[in-house]
């Protein structure tokens, strides 16, 4: 009785509790059974690998494509080291295989998360229990579970750093040299999590620059505040563009163009409900998909309008009716930051993906704001809120179970440790005995995930063949060793293996092999 009576008592308690435990008994089971890998992550883990064979600091090494036979490496800006560097961590701890270093990653960054978003919401001026079930929200999302499906490298990384950084933004109420160091590190810790963390850090130093001079009068304050924030934020820009930005291309220094369009603007204002409620990942994905589109363009960009239009309604009502000053900042500033950063983005048609997870921050922060303003509403319009979290969860929780039985019963297992759900097992068992036998072979793909599983020999990764296919994009002149190709059975079918094999003009007499109904081997000496 006694208990109960405790747990009445302090509700959070109970939903912190529920919501820890289930997250750990979940991160137990992939440590157990390794997620699957999303294809970011897996160039990550290719340069894990290199580096473990005596390469240099996120250095990509692979075949060259003027003369196969050597070997050229390329620095790796296009995605943060991040992803593969904590993992990297735990191999050299712990010794586990590649597949359970990024399980307890996961397990490791949802436990730094979920506190970390607790404190801040908290810090925010939000009751305990509102940020706890804020928490719960959250964990209630298609987007918490992915990662125990499949790892997503920079995404989970962020989540757990985010909270804390938000927490430290507004922790400050002067200019001190500790704060000075917190902006520092802030932006390095950042950026090892995610590139895309610099359009938060700014916001974030935003927020901070206006809480500490907001009680002070005089504009000199105001500028000297400024300059105090911008001295070590620029040390830290300055050091990341030196040392990483500036030695290679990233998906934001790319552009064909300026393309005016409504997804440009109408997706980043739509994010609070596309990233905040899961909306983008129950359409599996509302504007990019790998999968067939299922609305016309016309239907998707009404769909979009009537999102982004709900999503500006909430975000002001949320604005007016949320007492704490400090919550409506940092949500002003975010939403406002992504809506021209994104747009900018979009209009220039740089290689930014229209999806949720680059705008995952303003769904997280809006989602307390949303509490609170759906508990001060008629019981009918909180009994819609409920069913509609209910809803969210059972696609979740379905998401979950299909994704991880996918995983444990469909996908090979290879040393890798990860779930591979782009190869049946007795092919990839024929592929790693064929790795054993050689030691001067080379090992063609279509996903960088599979050539984690070659110990010994040489991997190459090559494009998805499309409809602009180019044989000048991925070819590869020269001869080396044993060249051995891996293509799903249909590409036989649709003529595409022929004009995979033009890649490498230096091969002749290619053998086919099918090695199951679904995958065939393209081999040459």
């Amino acid at each position: 009785m006694l208990f109960i009576r405790y747990l009445k008592a302090n509700k959070h308690t109970s939903i912190l509790s529920l919501t820890v435990i289930i997250t750990l008994l979940l991160g137990l089971f992939i440590i157990s059974s390794p997620p699957g890998l999303y294809p970011d992550p897996s160039s990550g883990f290719h340069v894990m690998r290199s580096m473990q064979k005596g390469g240099g600091f996120n250095l990509a090494t692979g075949p060259s494509q003027n003369d196969i036979s050597k070997n050229t490496s390329a620095f790796l800006t296009w995605w943060s080291p991040g992803q593969y560097l904590l993992p990297y961590l735990f191999v050299k701890l712990l010794g586990v295989n590649m597949g359970q270093s990024a399980a307890i990653t996961i397990l490791f960054c949802y436990m730094l998360g979920i506190s970390g978003f607790y404190s801040v919401f908290r810090k925010l001026g939000f009751s305990k229990n509102i940020s706890a079930l804020s928490i719960a929200f959250i964990a209630c999302q298609q987007f918490y579970t992915l990662p125990f499906v499949f790892y997503n490298g920079g995404e989970i990384l962020l989540f757990a750093f985010l909270g804390w950084f938000l927490y430290g933004c507004f922790s400050f109420k002067k200019v001190s040299w500790k704060l000075l160091v917190f902006v520092l590190f802030a932006g390095w810790l950042g950026f090892l999590c995610k590139s895309a963390f610099l359009w938060m850090y700014a916001s974030g130093l935003c927020c901070l620059w206006i809480t500490i001079s907001l009680k002070r009068n005089s504009w000199a304050t105001w500028i000297k505040n400024g300059v105090y924030i911008a001295i070590p934020a620029l040390l830290s820009l300055s050091a990341i563009y030196k040392l990483f930005l500036s030695r290679g291309q990233n998906p934001a220094s790319s552009s064909i163009g300026l393309h005016f369009s409504l997804a440009a603007f109408g997706f980043p204002v739509a994010s609070p409900l596309l990233s905040g409620f899961s909306v983008d990942e129950l359409f599996h994905g509302l504007i990019y998909r790998t999968e067939p589109p299922i609305f016309s363009l016309g239907i998707m960009l009404f769909i979009l309008s009537a999102l982004a239009l709900t999503s500006l309604m909430l975000i002001l009502a949320i604005l007016r009716y949320v007492p704490d000053t400090k919550y409506r900042l940092v949500l002003i500033v975010f939403y406002a930051i992504s809506i021209l950063f994104f747009s900018c983005l979009f209009l220039k048609q740089a290689e930014i993906s229209y999806e949720s997870r680059h705008f995952r921050i303003v769904g997280l922060l809006t989602i307390p704001g949303a509490i609170y303003l759906f508990g001060k509403l008629h019981r009918s319009l909180k009994i819609m809120f409920i069913l509609l979290w209910i809803g969210i969860g059972i696609t979740s929780i379905q998401f979950l179970i299909l994704g991880c039985k996918f995983n444990y019963t469909i996908s090979a297992h290879g040393p890798s440790g990860f779930a591979q759900g782009y190869i049946d097992q007795p092919s990839l068992n024929y592929l790693l005995e064929l790795d054993k036998q050689q030691k001067n072979a080379i090992f063609v793909f279509t996903t960088p995930d599979l050539g984690l599983e070659i110990i010994r020999n040489r991997i190459i990764t090559i494009q998805a063949i499309g409809t602009d296919f180019n044989p000048d994009d991925d070819r590869y002149d020269g001869h080396a060793g044993p060249l051995y190709i891996l293509l799903p059975a249909t590409y036989v079918v649709n003529g595409k293996a022929k004009l995979v094999l033009q890649y490498f003009p230096g091969y002749h007499n290619f053998n086919q092999k099918m090695l199951t109904s679904k995958y065939v081997l393209y081999s040459a000496q």
